[in-house]
């Protein structure tokens, strides 16, 4: 083995001068969370992590007799509702990031309504960009319309009635 591949490089028959990576990129399992979710997660890990501190040092300085137990336990109780808030913060702030970006599919979804918005919003301006590249007049073609259409057409009752 020379130098070249013992340092990661190929050797003059296989893979010249393409270096090999530290490490290869796979997609991940589970999508990463959405930012307005992660930045209250991490807000609440850190209360929660500051309130375990508080309950240890309320624990010790009330087993060593300290005048400091009084305040710390005073403050732990503080502390352990509002991580309570954060943590309920964390929950609140995820299902409404899921309501409003449609990552939950039900009918009384919000996100279903602006997507059909936009949809509509970006259709209008196509259309109105057509139009304005053919001169303002619309022109319909005749188009291939589907089997169903035609057969609407032919079978109304309104049809067969009048003979048509």
């Amino acid at each position: 083995m020379n130098t070249d591949e013992r340092g990661g490089w190929a050797s003059a028959g296989g893979f010249a001068g393409v270096p090999r990576g530290l490490w290869v990129e796979e997609p991940a399992v589970r999508y990463r969370m959405p930012d307005p979710v992660r930045k209250v997660a991490v807000r609440a890990v850190i209360i929660m992590s500051v309130t375990l501190v508080q309950a240890m040092v309320a624990f010790l300085s009330t087993l060593a007799g300290s005048w400091l137990a009084f305040p710390m336990v005073i403050s732990s109780v503080v502390s352990t509702v509002l991580a309570t808030w954060s943590v309920l913060d964390v929950w609140v702030t995820r299902q409404v990031w899921n309501q409003r970006h449609g990552v939950v599919s039900v009918p009384s979804s919000t996100a279903r309504q602006l997507r059909k918005e936009r949809r509509r919003a970006r259709r209008a301006v196509r259309r109105a960009q057509r139009d304005e590249l053919r001169g303002g007049a619309r022109v319909r073609t005749g188009g291939t319309r589907g089997v169903r259409g035609r057969a609407r057409r032919r079978g109304t009752t309104a049809n067969r009635l009048s003979g048509v």
